[in-house]
């Protein structure tokens, strides 16, 4: 039996019927030459013989005095999580991101170890989509890519070990120990708590700090600045996942043009994007959106728990000028990161704990409907660089499904994959209208700054 930790207990407290907190990904995958129906029984036979799951996929959730801890599955049945659906004909990519988005709003069931696989066929071209979600509590975004690399290969011709049977790293992995008795492991619990809590003192200044800072700096992004906007609403328990790819090279070559980064410029696009959405429903606000970037901290290879850090960047969607936008984009990042190197890595985690519970409470109780921490979530997660392979099918991309919340009704998670930018975006059905006409702004995004003169 091993505790929970105080950020991972986040994930769980923070689920409800309309929020839940589970992480995914669509793969599209193209078999080998024989058939799809030839693949799908040889694939689906083999992989249905792994029965014996490795951690973290064997731990389950149970609550001693209060608290929560994981422990071993002993009832576990791989059929409960290992699904094979079929699209109806003709199949095509938009009948995919519906299904995945029925798919990813239902919650996890917590009396058996929190993920799911779905392998669907029938999808237009002879191709398969792969879609995974496991509980935001046993990984972050990074250690789901790190997960999803381990159970493919660059091999096309080397059968691969799901990833739910995967040996886990010697770091950081999610154990089952007999040995520790639920006293000890309570006792292991608090002190975590206790840790944490020695923090408070200097992340409240740098909450204090960053609000006073604002009103002399332009750059420096303050926890409650960000405006009202449509995204910060109560969600639905509905879901509508869209997704499409940019090729690298034209993203690298629009930050070289201009001195930015490829984040930089993907936040531009966002920035462009969410600017014109916002402008068709005549929701755009008069200031600026302000973006939750996360940022990874993690230091080894391990899969399991969560370390990152969230900054706060301007969006600079009050201008419409493409390159003042990301002029603005790019002082603020680099200001936001200057500030985390002031704190070590337990008060960052602190302070982000911080500014999420000030943002939640404020949305349950409407203690002043003009705060919000931030308008929207947008996350780059770093994937794999050469073709990936999964039992002798060619992975073709790899489409993140990420979480909203109250208060941030979209979430706009991209990877890269060989040359591409594969972007997934995961909104509110309800709160969001025509959300998927997000991707065509992506596309006119990148391409006025393409085209801006330096």
């Amino acid at each position: 039996m091993k505790p929970v930790n105080p950020m991972d207990l986040g994930f769980l407290l923070l689920e409800r019927r309309n929020q839940p907190m589970h992480v995914g990904g669509l793969s599209l995958i193209k078999p080998p030459k024989g058939g799809t129906r030839a693949f799908m029984n040889k694939v689906i036979d083999q992989v249905m013989q792994h029965q014996k799951p490795q951690p973290p996929f064997n731990q389950r959730l149970t609550q001693k005095a209060g608290l929560w801890f994981w422990e071993e599955d002993t009832d576990f049945d791989l059929e409960a999580h290992v699904h094979h659906l079929a699209l109806p004909k003709p199949g095509r990519i938009r009948e995919l991101l519906a299904l995945v988005s029925k798919l990813h709003a239902s919650q996890l069931d917590r009396s058996k170890p929190l993920w799911e696989v779905y392998v669907i066929e029938g999808v237009q071209g002879g191709r398969i989509g792969i879609y995974s979600k496991i509980h935001h509590a046993m990984v972050d975004g990074v250690a789901a890519m790190r997960l999803m690399q381990k159970a493919t290969t660059t091999d096309p011709d080397k059968e691969v070990i799901p990833l739910w049977a995967l040996p886990p790293s010697k770091q950081g992995k999610v154990e089952s120990d007999s040995s520790t008795s639920p006293l000890s492991a309570i006792v292991e619990a608090s002190g975590k708590l206790k840790s944490q809590a020695g923090s408070a003192r200097k992340v409240a200044r740098e909450v204090y700090r960053s609000i006073r800072a604002r009103r002399k700096d332009p750059d420096y992004v303050s926890v409650f600045q960000a405006p009202k906007s449509i995204f910060n609403q109560r969600i639905s328990a509905g879901r509508r996942f869209a997704a499409q790819s940019w090729d690298l090279s034209r993203i690298k070559a629009a930050g070289k043009k201009h001195k930015a980064t490829v984040n930089d410029v993907v936040l531009a696009m966002c920035s462009s994007a969410l600017r014109q959405y916002l402008l068709d429903l005549d929701e755009l606000p008069e200031k600026p959106l302000v973006a939750m970037v996360p940022v990874s901290m993690r230091k080894d290879d391990s899969e399991g728990g969560n370390q990152v850090a969230m900054i706060l960047a301007n969006l600079a969607t009050d201008l419409s000028d493409p390159m003042e936008r990301l002029d603005t984009i790019q002082r603020s990042m680099e200001n936001s990161k200057a500030r985390f190197k002031r704190m070590s890595q337990g008060e960052i985690m602190a302070y982000l704990s911080t500014i999420m519970a000030a943002n939640g409470v404020n949305m349950a109780l409407g203690i002043n409907p003009a705060w919000q921490a931030f308008n929207i979530v947008i996350s780059n997660v770093p994937g794999p660089r050469q073709t990936l392979y999964w039992n002798g099918a060619e992975v073709l991309g790899n489409y993140p499904v990420s979480i909203p919340i109250d208060g941030a009704a979209l979430n706009i998670t991209m990877t890269s994959y060989v040359d591409r930018l594969d972007f997934g975006l995961t909104g509110c059905s309800r709160s969001l209208p025509h959300m998927q006409r997000i991707l065509k702004y992506l596309e006119a995004g990148l391409t006025e700054l393409e085209k801006a003169k330096t």
